[in-house]
């Protein structure tokens, strides 16, 4: 039998990201628990909503030294609301942006929202889960929106690589850029989950693409002694 120890690692990196939490004004940390282990952070407890769920997931990947996050919050309405309500939400969330809300829909069981349909940009379909992840009573979202662009696009590797270059969110220095047709794979490493995060939108906004296998490893600077008093 195998006895998992923590260590002074692990307790510094926890206590930094219990603080992020707290200080986090999107978070309400009262009702979430933290653990780490080797640079994993897991999240449990419970949330009010949601957008909340995802409000602590994107907070801790923003902390030095986390190299992958497992959110088991579990979203626990204070009111309940049914399927039609917020079916009826959804559908008003989508149609705020024309191009999605024409050929994207949106299903909803005990709070579950699936939403299906096509549309010709990767981010679309992210953005699509973006509109309906704040309506209230939503408890999940599921993506089987597809994508299929009008045409093959040229240049693909050169755009997102100078699109990475241009951001101020991802060190690209060590990123590497491959495309297959519609797929782009991105490889190398970078210091921070939220990098990794930010090649990814960047590279799905490129016309054509519509996969992206993100394969970018982060490999955090270790964490001084000191690292516990930081919020980040």
């Amino acid at each position: 039998m195998t006895t998992l120890s923590i260590t002074g690692t692990d307790i510094r990196l926890r206590d930094t990201v219990r603080r992020h939490l707290d200080w986090d004004p999107e978070v309400d940390a009262s009702s979430i628990g933290v653990t780490a282990s080797e640079g994993v952070v897991t999240l449990t407890g419970f949330a009010d909503t949601y957008s909340d769920k995802l409000a602590a997931e994107r907070a801790v990947k923003i902390v030095r030294g986390v190299r992958a996050v497992a959110n088991d919050i579990v979203v626990r309405l204070r009111v309940d609301r049914t399927d039609e309500d917020v079916a009826h939400d959804a559908a008003r969330a989508l149609s705020t942006r024309q191009a999605i809300g024409d050929v994207v829909q949106a299903a909803v069981h005990h709070g579950h929202v699936t939403l299906t349909g096509s549309v010709e940009w990767l981010f679309q379909r992210q953005l699509a889960e973006d509109l309906v992840r704040h309506v209230r009573g939503v408890v999940n979202v599921h993506n089987h929106i597809s994508v299929t662009p009008r045409a093959e696009q040229r240049d693909v590797k050169r755009r997102i690589t100078r699109a990475l270059h241009q951001n101020a969110d991802v060190d690209a220095q060590h990123i590497e850029v491959s495309a297959e047709g519609h797929l782009v794979i991105l490889t190398g490493n970078v210091t921070t989950w939220s990098q990794r995060e930010a090649a990814e939108r960047a590279a799905s906004q490129a016309p054509g693409v519509t996969q992206v296998d993100n394969h970018i490893a982060v490999l955090p600077a270790p964490l001084a002694d000191d690292d516990v008093d930081e919020i980040c």
